[in-house]
């Protein structure tokens, strides 16, 4: 019963995140040999402001 807790800034689409919790579950199922109505999912969406690289917020214009 693997549970994978995944959090990444908003803005993905339904699709993408469907996508994405079908290619996990996959890879789980591939790898750790369980059932994939085992794996769970949970994915937390973040503003860019609630997250912060080497003491800068992900809002703020970053330096090219």
């Amino acid at each position: 019963m693997p549970t994978f807790h995944v959090e990444m800034f908003e803005g993905r689409t339904v699709e993408q995140k469907r996508a994405f919790v079908k290619a996990v579950t996959e890879a789980a199922v591939t790898t750790l040999g369980c059932s994939p109505e085992s794996v769970d999912i949970i994915m937390t969406d973040i503003k860019r402001e609630n997250w912060a690289t080497g003491g800068a917020l992900w809002s703020d214009p970053r330096p090219e």
